[in-house]
């Protein structure tokens, strides 16, 4: 049995791919087995706002799960993983997993991983939100989800957009190792 940190990570419709790509890259990094899921519209965003385009973020990922493939072994509780991240999170994300609604595979594993007891965390990324974004993330918290909206921090000064995305991913990455290992907050500040 490897040693390897197991991860499920979600790419879901929403502007901010940048997050999803750098979190990978640093997962990646760090030695985290990886198993990517992207949605429909993520893949088209994809393709429009990073660069670097599909393929190469698949690249990061150990393994590459379809999305409409429901039969994954990701889609199954007895799959034992650290947590899972869904960067960005779309509403129609959140609205899914907030009401159990898994009529996809990322809906689906982020809903294994609550039942299960394990780390979810959800980067929602639409604004202004309204009152269904804002009790569906109720929801998910009250259920056990991570809720860690992609909010700038400007206390260390980020002289760049990559320094922000990074202090976020850095956050993320925290969130899902605290408890897990004894990593002080922080550490991956500097990519």
């Amino acid at each position: 049995m490897s040693s390897r940190k197991r991860v499920i990570i979600g790419m879901s419709g929403a502007t901010g791919q940048i997050m999803g790509f750098r979190l990978l890259k640093k997962l990646k990094e760090l030695d985290f087995e990886i198993h990517l899921v992207i949605s429909e519209t993520a893949e088209k965003i994809i393709e429009h706002e990073l660069e670097q385009g599909l393929e190469e973020v698949k690249k990061v990922s150990d393994t590459i799960h379809d999305n409409t493939d429901l039969s994954s072994p990701i889609s199954s509780g007895s799959f034992h993983t650290d947590g899972m991240i869904i960067s960005p999170c779309s509403m129609k994300t959140l609205a899914a997993v907030a009401n159990g609604y898994t009529n996809s595979l990322l809906s689906h594993s982020a809903n294994v991983t609550l039942k299960e007891e394990r780390k979810l965390i959800l980067l929602p990324r639409e604004k202004p939100l309204h009152e269904i974004h804002l009790k569906n993330l109720l929801r998910v918290s009250q259920a056990g989800a991570l809720v860690l909206p992609p909010v700038p921090s400007f206390y260390n000064n980020p002289s760049s957009v990559m320094e922000i995305v990074d202090e976020i991913v850095s956050h993320a990455i925290d969130l899902l190792t605290s408890g897990v290992n004894n990593v002080e907050r922080g550490e991956w500040q500097g990519f």
